[in-house]
């Protein structure tokens, strides 16, 4: 792999480099306004802001965008800049954290506009890995939805008269509230705090959706950090880490590190899940034991008992991992995903009797500061008229607060004077705030981060403000009389880090990450930690459940609902239930059964006096007696995509002991009418095809790996060959490149996010609910989730009854998961290719299966003779189409289609798309070496799915280089772990799989 420096650059190098100083004085001295000094360089240079104006896309859409007075000319350069040339791509590091999930980052730009986000490889705690939400968060810069300018009761306002009457009322406010979800910006909590130094009454409370409270109070107000791959025996109690849980980017490296086997590994982890509804976590979990919410506070005192009281624990599941754990010692964890303050200070307690390695408090997270019983308190004052200002920060507590429905009518009714929004739109909360001063979008601020204490990390501008709005912490700094800018602000407060030599700073912003801490204010204590005999009494004097449990959960894509108006993540499937387009009521399969529910059937689900009419959605491994919800739907002022799509169910949370807590008693009563959910996968089992995916125990690896997988023969007058010895076709021969993937299944934690990766990369549409629903999603890779069912084919040949093959496709009441990404397959011998009528589909002297758009005409018979269904027909001009724009929303509107990668065609209606091995990127890599006079090295060319899997479960490459990371697995694995799909139709697939092992007993049918 190249050095980084050769990857990207920070945005200052270019900016105070001699060339660039004297390339802009010159060449755009006409359109330059009055020249300034700039950061440590006594150099005279183009304020930032208007050099990437000119540096727009096409030199004029940003500018177009901008709430300035637009340039109307452009002139050609006379002598180009060094790093800008037109149709090469530029990186630069920034951060994306969104109030709860971080990730360290590359954003791609082609000519000034962001177009794809890239993980930074240079973090320590993403790696280079990235969520299915940062990749999204590119398309939510063009929302049009965004507020763009400054407004007085939603009406637009001169900036400077906005300035003014919130200066003049906060002077008399008295009491001033700043809410906020959790801030690990060092820089941006000083900012606060000198706002709070101008105006005393002020006070910040920090809130998450996702609360963490509980986690903290019982660790004296501190997050510990854990590390993954220092457990050998992991016990999760309803934390789902490896999809919502605090760091779940984070979290998924550390734990793959422990669950990758091989010829000269053959040792895992062991992975205990004891969780209510079927979470990501819980699907690649080794023993997964469905737990009703009631029950979870008792699981977790008997689990204590068997590990520090050396009592009997509960049920034999459980008695075998507090076995387990004590043998395990320090290489033994527990986590819970409980928000209560009771149950967390067991957890604690037994970490701390096994000594866990796998737990650090020296160097806490920060991603969850939010204190509930302080936002509780302040959400009361509001409503009891005991606050002047209130100030929201990105902050949308009528929407995702418990007691939103309260505040709402506390700020309609004029309780608190001055409402002041620094949300980005009007959304539920900003909308009832007199005043607006929208926040610039991430990828147009500076900011600074501190995710754990000691690690640093940097966002950089990559674009210039498309509407009229400004830096939240700029609005903080005017309104405190600073005149600073929080850029000079920001790097001020990072001398403390990097010291006075402005080569420092700049290799920050270069790398994007750095050691050390800014020395933000300590996060106030959340309260003492609570005694193991304390926290049991506590639990066992919980209010008790009655009747059917609601278990409310957060997916992968949507989240909490910040992010909603995005239609990539509103299009993504969840990875368990495979469904889009909304949320809906997760019930078990018996409970259906018992009361006559069918799928899509819609309930109206009542609590807390509240109800809401949601379609039911029948899920296997769901704990009986319980159903589950997901929150982050239900929004009414996001935008076109997210506005009531789904319901919040949010206000049935309650609050109990100054925590939120996500369990509650409901009612469920059949309406009569019906709703089909969109699913992209309807079939939940492969009815015993082993050839399709396969999987094998931990000990049938040990006892002999050559086993494990199950490879298909061929009768021949020489007796059974593999399938590859026999064939009508005439191979190719690859003489220069052979281009390839691996996907290990063990690694593979079916996140999504190489999903949204492939969208952004190779401009695929989205196509809206109905489409999905009509089987027309356009996603050119899928994850496959896969169920075991408890039927087999033995059964069916042994007692010959049609309803035991039927019952195959019936998933078990409690089935294990496998995660199996499927894209075209590039095969040697494409069936696709022998079909086509006008050599739309032809094979590449390289091994790819390529698509010639311009030459398709539709005929689909490709589509027919594909046996891993991946190639999807293009039905629609979804770009040009009005019918989709409420589906795409900010997509392709003219500022969207900002978005749109250059390097890929935006493909037509009527013809066939699907996975292309990301060829711009194979053909620009192979240019690049080219012009060095050398082949491409291993690493240097990746697909856009590989780089951003944060397991690194997808490994691409060329196998005609023996020495790339590929061809190495390959050797190592053929005739172990390694298989192709549906192998013995002699397709020949340029992908390979590798079986995923289980670190259990037995393994049922898939």
């Amino acid at each position: 792999m190249q050095e980084s420096p050769k990857y990207w650059k920070g945005i200052e190098e270019l900016e105070n480099s001699p060339e660039f100083v004297k390339n802009a004085l010159t060449e755009f001295a006409d359109f330059l306004p009055v020249k300034e000094t700039y950061g440590s360089s006594d150099a005279a240079v183009a304020p930032r802001r208007d050099f990437l104006k000119l540096m727009g896309f096409g030199l004029a859409a940003a500018t177009l965008a901008s709430c300035e007075t637009p340039i109307k000319k452009a002139i050609p350069y006379l002598n180009k800049p060094e790093e800008v040339d037109p149709g090469i791509a530029n990186f630069y590091a920034s951060t994306y954290f969104n109030g709860q999930d971080y990730n360290s980052v590359l954003v791609k730009t082609r000519e000034g506009r962001p177009i794809k986000l890239e993980g930074n490889p240079e973090s320590p705690i993403t790696r280079g890995g990235l969520s299915a939400r940062a990749q999204a968060s590119v398309l939510s810069l063009y929302d049009g939805a965004r507020l763009q300018h400054f407004a007085i009761k939603g009406q637009k306002a001169d900036k400077d008269r906005v300035d003014q009457e919130i200066r003049t009322a906060l002077a008399g406010a008295g009491r001033t509230l700043i809410v906020s979800p959790t801030i690990i910006s060092p820089s941006t909590k000083k900012v606060i705090a000198e706002f709070a130094s101008r105006y005393p009454g002020t006070e910040h409370v920090m809130y998450d959706v996702n609360s963490a409270s509980g986690l903290l109070r019982a660790n004296g107000g501190v997050l510990p950090s854990y590390d993954f791959s220092k457990a050998d025996v992991i016990v999760s109690l309803g934390a789902d880490f490896l999809g919502t849980w605090i760091s779940p980017v984070e979290f998924a490296r550390q734990y793959v590190t422990n669950r990758k086997v091989s010829s000269d590994k053959r040792t895992m982890s062991r992975h205990f899940q004891f969780e209510s509804a079927l979470t990501l976590t819980g699907s690649n979990a080794d023993v997964r034991v469905p737990v009703k919410p009631s029950e979870m506070g008792a699981m977790t005192v008997a689990l204590y008992n068997g590990v520090v009281g050396g009592a009997a624990a509960g049920n034999a599941q459980l008695k075998k991992a507090a076995a387990e754990l004590k043998a395990a010692g320090s290489r033994g964890l527990v986590v819970s995903g409980s928000n209560d303050p009771a149950v967390q200070a067991l957890v604690t307690a037994i970490n701390q009797s096994l000594g866990s390695a796998a737990v650090d408090v020296a160097a806490p997270s920060m991603v969850r500061q939010g204190d509930d019983a302080r936002m509780e308190r302040a959400v009361k004052d509001i409503i009891g008229g005991q606050v002047g200002a209130v100030i929201f920060y990105n902050a949308n507590p009528v929407f995702d607060h418990p007691m939103g429905a309260q505040l709402g009518e506390a700020l309609k009714g004029g309780k608190v004077k001055t409402t002041i929004s620094l949300n980005d739109r009007l959304d539920e909360t900003g909308s009832l705030c007199t005043y607006a001063a929208p926040d610039h979008h991430w990828m147009e601020s500076w900011n600074d981060y501190e995710p754990k204490r000691g690690f640093l990390s940097i966002a950089q501008p990559v674009i210039s403000p498309l509407f009229g709005t400004r830096q939240a912490q700029d609005s903080l700094l005017t309104w405190a009389g600073n005149p600073t800018s929080y850029y000079n602000y920001l790097r001020a407060q990072w001398k403390a880090v990097t010291g006075s030599d402005p080569k420092a700073w700049d290799k920050a912003v270069h790398d994007g990450v750095a050691m050390g801490s800014a020395l933000a204010a300590p996060a106030a204590q959340a309260g003492a930690a609570m005694g193991a005999a304390e926290a049991i009494s506590a639990i066992n004097s919980a209010p008790k459940f009655t009747g059917t449990e609601l278990c409310i959960y957060e997916k992968v894509g949507v989240g909490n609902g910040t992010e909603a108006n995005n239609p990539w993540l509103q299009e993504l499937p969840d990875p368990v239930s495979k469904a889009t387009w909304g949320n809906y009521v997760a019930v078990p399969r018996k409970m259906a059964e018992e009361k006559g529910w069918a799928q899509g059937d819609v309930l109206k689900v009542t609590a807390n006096g509240k109800s809401i009419e949601l379609p039911v959605l029948i899920q296997p491994g769901q704990a009986a007696g319980s159903v589950a919800i997901a929150l982050g739907y239900g929004r009414t002022q996001a935008g076109k995509v997210a506005d009531k799509v789904g319901e919040n169910v949010l206000p049935f949370a309650v609050m109990r002991n100054g925590a939120i807590m996500y369990a509650n008693s409901v009612t469920l009563e059949k309406t009569g009418a019906t709703s089909p959910i969109a699913q992209t996968q309807t079939h939940h089992t492969i009815m015993d095809r082993k050839p399709v995916v396969q999987e094998a125990t931990l000990k049938q690896y040990r006892e002999n790996p050559k086993e494990v997988t199950e490879y298909e023969t061929i009768s021949t007058p020489d007796g059974p060959q593999k399938p590859n010895k026999v064939s009508l076709w005439q191979d190719y021969e690859y003489k220069n490149h052979h281009w390839g993937m691996a996907i290990d299944l063990n690694s593979c934690i079916g996140c999504g996010s190489c999903v949204v990766g492939c969208q952004a990369e190779n401009n695929v549409a989205v196509v809206g609910k109905q489409e999905v629903i009509n089987r027309r999603e356009m996603h050119w890779m899928r994850i496959d989730r896969y169920y075991s069912s408890d039927a087999s084919k033995e059964d069916f040949e042994t007692k010959g009854k049609l309803d035991t093959y039927a019952a195959m496709e019936d998933p078990s009441e409690n089935p294990s998961v496998i995660f199996q990404p499927m894209m075209c397959q590039h095969c040697n011998h494409a069936p696709c290719e022998t079909v086509c009528p006008v050599l739309a589909t032809t094979h590449s002297s390289e091994g790819l299966n390529q698509m010639t758009y311009n030459r398709c005409v539709g005929t689909r018979y490709c589509a027919n003779n594909c046996p891993y269904k991946v190639r999807r027909f293009n039905w629609f001009s979804y770009y040009s189409n009005e019918k989709f724009e409420a589906v795409n929303g900010h997509m392709f509107t003219d500022l969207g289609r900002m978005v749109l990668n250059p390097d890929v065609t935006v493909r037509a209606r009527g013809v066939m798309e699907k996975c292309s091995l990301c060829v711009q990127r194979i053909q620009l890599g192979k240019l690049e070496a080219k012009k060095q006079k050398r082949r491409p090295k291993d690493g240097e060319i990746v697909s856009a799915c590989a780089q951003s899997c944060p397991t690194q479960a997808i490994v691409f490459g060329d196998m005609r280089d023996p020495e790339s990371r590929l061809s190495k697995l390959l050797r190592r694995e053929d005739g172990e772990r390694a298989f192709h799909v549906l192998d013995a139709i002699n397709v020949q697939p340029n992908m390979t799989y590798l079986t995923k092992i289980r670190n259990t007993e037995e393994v049922r049918n898939a």
